[in-house]
């Protein structure tokens, strides 16, 4: 008996250092969006420009569920084409070291396009990517946000480029 509560305390001692690492329960990141449009069907593509916000909830050290929205807009002979996502999933993120927090997520949900005095259309969306911040506790910068974002407007899938960058506040 006296062993194993000797066991039972040495083990608890040992797993005080894991119960101290501090990892944020959620993060909340806005900036600048650039997003390459490629409509597909032999037709070039157009740079959007926008914003991207993004709430995530850290499960534990190094998984999160991530809300991601965006709106990217482009003007084209007074013509306005607005494209805003919608997407939902699992981030992994290496909270490693104080200063940098690599990540990666796999994102789905739907995207809105629509063009002034024109149609609209809502489909499928699905972004794959991840970046790094750069910061320390309760604040960082986002440094960059790679990330392929597939839609399907028109029964056809459109292979889009999509880059942010902004500021994250750690809760």
């Amino acid at each position: 008996m006296k062993k194993l509560l000797g066991i039972a305390i040495v083990l608890m001692v040992v797993s005080v250092p894991v119960l101290c690492q501090d990892y944020s329960k959620a993060e909340v990141f806005g900036g600048y969006q650039y997003t390459r449009i490629n409509p597909g069907s032999g037709s070039s593509g157009d740079n959007f420009n926008g914003w991207n916000a993004a709430v995530t909830g850290n499960v534990n050290h190094w998984l999160g569920v991530t809300g991601d929205l965006s709106g990217a807009y482009k003007d084209i002979s007074g013509v306005s084409l607005k494209q805003h996502t919608f997407l939902f999933g699992p981030t992994i993120a290496s909270h490693s070291s104080e200063k940098f927090t690599p990540f990666a997520h796999a994102l789905f949900g739907g995207a809105h396009f629509s063009q002034s005095g024109f149609a609209s259309d809502t489909a499928f969306a699905m972004a794959l990517g991840g970046g790094v911040d750069m910061g320390v506790r309760n604040f960082a910068i986002r440094l960059g946000q790679f990330d392929y974002l597939m839609t399907r407007f028109g029964g056809t899938s459109q292979n889009n480029f999509r880059y942010s960058a902004g500021i994250v506040f750690r809760f």
